[in-house]
């Protein structure tokens, strides 16, 4: 969070860094331009996904902010949906945040499956990073994603609810 962000860095206060977010355009490619030269690749390495809502309750302009369920707030709640890409380094003990995609059904027609899909490629193929397996939230527990998985040779992790059938 940008607090806790504040907080580690004392040359960086919390509304500074806001505001830069807010006038700054970060797209996925910059966030992969800034951390490429830092990534060290390992055949042992993760991809993580997990999504999370940016909550905007008090928002009535912002094109992006959608009605969805948070799971920090445990309820649905109007705000903006992002899937992450974390590579993972467990040799090193250390990770990156390598892409995201902002969830806006309603504009690319895309689901988070499709998005988590996309990344998972982008990584392999575009970002050649090398990796063991993929963890995921168990929102992304869904046939065709895992055999998509499973065809690229890797391991998957992610649990799954009561009402799933295997």
């Amino acid at each position: 969070t940008l607090t806790y962000f504040a907080e580690h860095h004392p040359d960086f206060s919390h509304d500074a860094i806001k505001r830069y977010l807010e006038e700054e355009k970060l797209t996925a490619r910059m966030v992969w331009e800034q951390v490429k030269g830092q990534v060290v690749s390992s055949e042992q390495g993760y991809l993580a996904f997990d999504d999370t809502v940016l909550d905007h309750q008090s928002s009535f302009k912002i094109e992006l902010v959608r009605r969805q369920w948070s799971g920090n707030a445990h309820n649905v709640i109007k705000g903006i949906g992002v899937v992450t890409c974390v590579y993972i380094n467990p040799e090193l003990d250390t990770f990156w945040v390598i892409d995201y995609r902002i969830y806006d059904p309603e504009r690319d027609g895309k689901s988070k499956l499709e998005h988590v899909w996309e990344m998972l490629d982008n990584a392999l193929y575009d970002k050649q990073l090398s990796l063991r397996g993929v963890l995921m939230d168990s929102w992304y527990a869904e046939r065709k994603l895992m055999l998509h998985i499973e065809r690229l040779g890797k391991v998957y992790y992610c649990p799954l609810k009561s009402n799933r059938q295997v």
